[in-house]
Formats: structure tokens, sequence, C-alpha cells
């Protein structure tokens, strides 16, 4: 695994980086990443299968200048922006056993970020792939798979505006049993950390070897133009 610890100037195009870097480890001009970003401005990012109609305050949004985006991972939508950090790790399912059943993916993934944060809190999972603390929410996260690897999307809240969740976001469509009905100002929390110490904590974890090189920006501008800045692909649902 190589570290990328790299944020594009604008939300599409680190959504695209992303998948970019599943499709290059899928053809073999890529490999395990574990990838670190954080937007400098806020965005709201729908899921594979999500509906903008129903999880998202499109007025809001688009008082405000938010950008609505669709990210090719499914679960839930989510609001990305300062003090919200994103980790995503491609894998082959070779890398460990179990890895090519996605329940087992999202437990070993999320089972490593739980040993991340272990020093610093208290935590577990709830529902399909979050990890909450105390009953709240401080990361959500969700996959895209193919043949031989999978892109793992995770987010995690330090230091978050966290009432800006409830302005751009409505109650989701789905929610997970544990979530009760409450709304997002009560169900979502910050973890005791920066950004910058929760890089340093996931960094340690997965203790990747050396810097990614050859970063497939080519190819995620070619996904940007063709996917992720049209709106048949961002507001199909």
């Amino acid at each position: 695994m190589r570290l990328l610890d790299l944020t594009l100037p604008d939300a599409a195009d680190n959504l695209a980086l992303d998948e970019a870097l599943l499709m290059a480890a899928e053809t073999g001009t890529g490999g395990a990443v574990l990838r670190l970003w954080e937007l400098s401005a806020f965005a709201v990012v729908v899921g594979s299968g999500g509906s903008v109609e129903i999880d998202v305050n499109r007025a809001a949004c688009a008082a405000d200048g938010v950008p609505i985006l669709r990210r090719s991972s499914g679960g839930g939508t989510v609001l990305l922006g300062p003090g919200c950090l994103c980790f995503s790790v491609v894998l082959s399912y070779d890398a460990a056993p179990a890895l090519a059943d996605i329940r087992a993916s999202n437990a070993y993934v999320l089972g490593r970020v739980l040993n991340a944060l272990r020093l610093v809190l208290s935590a577990n999972v709830e529902g399909t792939s979050d990890l909450a603390a105390g009953g709240s929410k401080f990361s959500g996260n969700a996959q895209q798979r193919k043949r031989t690897h999978f892109l793992h999307h995770g987010t995690l809240l330090c230091g978050f505006d966290l009432e800006r969740v409830a302005r751009y976001l409505r109650a989701p469509e789905r929610e997970p049993e544990y979530r009760r009905g409450r709304a997002h100002a009560d169900f979502v929390r910050n973890l005791p950390l920066s950004v910058e110490g929760a890089k340093r904590l996931l960094s340690a974890e997965w203790a990747p070897a050396g810097e990614y090189t050859n970063v497939p920006l080519e190819l995620a501008r070619e996904l940007v133009r063709d996917k992720y800045s049209r709106a048949e692909w961002t507001h199909r649902r």
C-alpha cells in the first residue's frame, strides 16, 4: 500500500480521482492506496443509488452556492467540507481473507479505523457501515467494487460545522435502526481530533510503504468530463 495525501481544487475532481485510483488498480497500472483528502468548501455528495430529491435541501444549497454531486460508491448522502477528513482505501480482494465479501471487507476496513482511534475514544460499528461513539455517528462509509479490487470511501468528522448538516441535508430516505429517528443535530458528532491528528493515526495504522506515484489525473479528468460534471449522472434520481 502507498499513501496519497492529495486534495484537488474541485469537489468533482476529488470524487473522480477516487474512482480513477480504483480503475488504475484494476488494470494493473496502480495498486493498493490510502488516500487522504479534505475539501476547503462545502459540497453535498449523494451515494450512487441515492435520491437528490429526497435527501438534499436543494434550495439551501442553491442559496449558499453548495454544489450537489454523486459519487461512484453506495451509501447515504453526506456533506463534505472543512473539518471532514475523507479517507479512501483501494485494496485487492487478495490482501486479506474474505475481502471478496462486502460485509467482511467493511468489517476489515472499519476494524482498522477503530484500531487507529482506540486511544482517542471508545467507538464501534453501527448500522451497515457507520462508526459511532455513545450512539452518535462520526464516520460514514461506502464501497465501490470491481472484479479484483474495491474502493472504500470513509469520512471522519474532526471539528466539522455540524449545523451545516441540517441546513443542506433532509432526513435520509433510509436510516439505520440505531438512529431512532433523531434529527441530524442529535445524531452526528465530531471526534476529539484535528484533521491532521486523524491523518497521523490512519497513516500509522495502515503503515503505507511510501508515497503513491503515477497519480491517474488524466483519467480523473476524463471521468469528470464524462460523468461527474453531467446533470444526468448527478440528478438521475
